[in-house]
Order: structure tokens, then C-alpha cells, then sequence
């Protein structure tokens, strides 16, 4: 595929000299610890995304969405995850089985900064752990535990700029893209109409979510 880009910069010293060098705040906010106030930004939020790459950095990004306290903090550097039924792709376990490496952005809906944390994972199957991240009665089978290596907040301003949070700004719904319609071009099969994969996403959404 020929690249359309002409400029591309192949250096840090480049970058930086065009974006110049974070604040003293910025460089001395990173912690290595889930201390009170990520543990309390963690209990409220009930969407994050996880960030994941194989072992050849072929990269990935998964969002986790569940009722607030869904993630279970074991300790000040432990926390699980727990993976409910999804579409079967398994993106993300996979890519931790190659490259324990993760990214997650923690976010609370009406709150512009976010948490941000890094470190290792694992794909966990602990009972003990997992029979505490019951919902609606039932048990996660696998969970996605995090050794912690940094947390620290990012600040607002891609909510800002986006106006992510405000409702003025959203889009009427009868405007919105129309997910069964795009998946009946990509899918590109006589075996999958819109009207059916709209009808498999609405059962699915309703009866399998846990």
C-alpha cells in the first residue's frame, strides 16, 4: 500500500522539538502503586479500555464496561478484571499470552480526566477471586488479573475539546451510524441480512450479557 504521508518524523529529539518537554507536575505524577485515590477513581468507573499488542506489536484496544466496583482491587498493586461473554475473537487474552504488556484508561462518565494504568497481565481462571465478581448471579469464567507498574491521571482536555460529555453536543439518534447496516456491506454474505444481524444484536444484548 504506498504510504501518502511525506513528512514523518523518525526521532524523539524531532518531536520534541516541535512539542517541547512535559511540566515537572506531569514528569513527577506517575506513581507505582494503587494508592486511595485510584482505588476510589477505580470503584466509580464503570468503562475502561484496555490496551494490548502481540508479540510482534500488532496492537489492539478493548473496551470493558460493567456495573461500578465490577474490577476487584486485591491490593495497593493487584487488581482482576473480569471477562464476561463477549463475541469469542479474543483479542485481548490472546495478545497477553504473547506480550503480558498492558495499557488501561479508566473512565467515569461526567469526569473529563481519566486514570491511566500500566504494567503486566495475566489471563487468570482463581475461583476464589473470580466467585467475588459475581453478576446477575453469575461468576465470570475467566478474569484478566494486572500486576501494576504506573498510575497516574490524565488530564481533561480530550473531553474538553470533544465535548464527550456533554448531551447538547451529541448527535440525534436518527442520525447516528447504523451498525447493522454496516456490518450487512462488510459481512458482504446473502446469509446475513440487516434485519437479522440487528435482531442477533438485540438478543444478544439482552441475554447474554453475563
Amino acid at each position: 500500500m504506498k504510504n501518502q504521508f511525506k513528512e514523518i518524523l523518525s526521532s524523539e529529539d524531532q518531536i520534541r522539538e516541535i512539542l517541547g518537554y512535559p511540566s515537572e507536575l506531569v514528569k513527577r505524577k506517575v506513581i507505582n502503586r494503587i494508592d486511595r485515590h485510584c482505588l476510589n477513581f477505580i470503584s466509580l468507573s464503570p468503562l475502561l479500555f484496555l490496551s494490548t499488542a502481540d508479540d510482534k506489536g500488532n496492537c489492539d484496544v478493548s473496551p470493558r464496561g460493567d456495573a461500578p466496583g465490577s474490577v476487584l482491587v486485591l491490593d495497593d498493586n493487584h487488581f482482576v478484571i473480569p471477562e464476561r461473554p463477549g463475541n469469542r475473537r479474543i483479542d485481548t487474552l490472546k495478545n497477553i499470552l504473547l506480550n503480558p504488556k498492558i495499557g488501561i484508561l479508566f473512565i467515569i462518565p461526567g469526569l473529563g480526566e481519566t486514570l491511566r494504568i500500566n504494567g503486566q497481565a495475566f489471563v487468570i481462571k482463581d475461583e476464589e477471586i473470580l466467585k467475588k465478581m459475581k453478576a446477575h448471579e453469575k461468576m465470570p469464567v475467566l478474569g484478566i488479573g494486572v500486576q501494576v507498574e504506573e498510575c497516574f491521571i490524565h488530564c481533561a482536555k480530550a473531553f474538553i475539546r470533544s465535548k464527550a460529555w456533554d448531551s447538547d453536543s451529541w448527535k440525534k439518534k436518527d442520525s447516528l451510524p447504523s451498525i447493522s447496516s454496516i456490518l450487512t456491506d462488510h459481512l458482504n454474505s446473502s446469509e446475513y441480512t440487516e434485519e437479522s444481524i440487528k435482531q442477533g444484536f438485540q438478543e444478544s444484548y439482552e441475554n447474554r450479557l453475563y
